[in-house]
């Protein structure tokens, strides 16, 4: 290669570089919309709530945010990674995302490769919870309870992290229990705190304050540790299920004809946003840990969270036409 030619080179580089960087700058030039895939009042739910006020306010443009629910979170995530408008976002459950390839043998899109991911923001671990007139008070009287009598556990969509959480403990402790699918989190706890269900597993962020109402009673806790606003509650790994964690993260997501330097300026805001002190202690004081990766990082863990996932969905059989 010549040094002409590794000049050319060099200068078409910088060109790009001074493109990318002032569509950032002049980007976003009209309302961003942040979709949630499921309905109101789950974890995803929350969190884009908590975020759109000050989001607008960094980008001085209006953010709105869109539940569409469907197809156990296809819907919404299907519409934003064809909406290649570069003002789109999606934020959902992303271990939910990275189960969908596995547990669905055809889907309208390509997790891995029609989305990209901006960053992660918070992650909150499972809770497994019961209706108060369920007479067990541990994962194993709880067990021992499933063999006498019938049980229904409600889980916010099949092929969801938490039913298949559900299975990986139901396969670990030989329980039995019917599985009873909704549409999302605040469904699904719902009919629980109601009585038509007896068992939950779903993200603390959605459950803890039923939990704290005396509506749900909880049994266990899907993290390597107790968390501190349950100190006496047991993990499930301390309760017999050697090893276990699972839980619910929630990360933002854009199609993946979004321009880098836009990807990298909302990764920063959002970034800074959910840190923030007003943020942060909003949602730790409902038991949600603020978690923030780079998009390099995000795609990573993406992958690692896919073939994690693909195991369980094997082992449970799980598989939606």
């Amino acid at each position: 290669m010549t040094h002409r030619t590794r000049f050319a080179r060099a200068l078409a580089v910088a060109a790009l570089f001074a493109a990318g960087t002032a569509a950032a700058q002049q980007w976003p030039n009209k309302p961003l919309r942040i979709v949630v895939p499921y309905p109101p009042g789950g974890s995803s739910d929350i969190i884009a709530r908590a975020i759109s006020q000050p989001l607008g306010e960094a980008l001085k443009q209006t953010v709105i945010v869109e539940n569409k629910p469907g197809a156990n979170g296809n819907t919404g995530t299907d519409a934003v990674a064809k909406a290649n408008d570069g003002h789109t976002l999606l934020l959902c459950d992303v271990g939910a995302l990275a189960i969908t390839a596995s547990v669905y043998k055809q889907l309208p899109f390509e997790p891995s490769k029609d989305l990209r991911g901006v960053t992660m923001l918070a992650y909150s671990p499972h809770l497994l919870v019961v209706h108060p007139s369920v007479p067990a008070n541990s994962l194993q009287e709880l067990v021992a309870l499933s063999h006498k009598d019938k049980l229904n556990f409600a889980v916010t969509a099949i092929g969801s992290a938490p039913h298949l959480a559900g299975v990986a403990v139901e396969k670990a402790t030989k329980a039995e229990w019917t599985y009873i699918p909704y549409k999302g989190g605040a469904q699904a706890i719902g009919d629980t705190v109601a009585g038509q269900t007896q068992v939950l597993m779903n993200g603390m962020l959605a459950t803890l304050p039923h939990v704290q109402s005396g509506k749900l009673k909880v049994l266990g806790v899907s993290k390597a540790t107790r968390v501190p606003l349950l100190a006496n509650v047991p993990t499930i790994a301390e309760q017999g299920v050697k090893g276990f964690e699972s839980g619910t993260w929630q990360g933002v997501l854009m199609p993946a004809s979004t321009p880098p330097a836009v990807v990298s300026r909302l990764a920063a805001e959002l970034t800074r946003i959910i840190r923030s002190p007003e943020v942060r202690e909003r949602l730790v004081s409902q038991g949600a840990e603020v978690y923030t990766m780079t998009p390099a990082e995000f795609g990573g863990f993406f992958e690692r969270e896919r073939k994690n996932w693909a195991a369980v969905v094997a082992q449970g059989g799980v598989k939606i036409d």
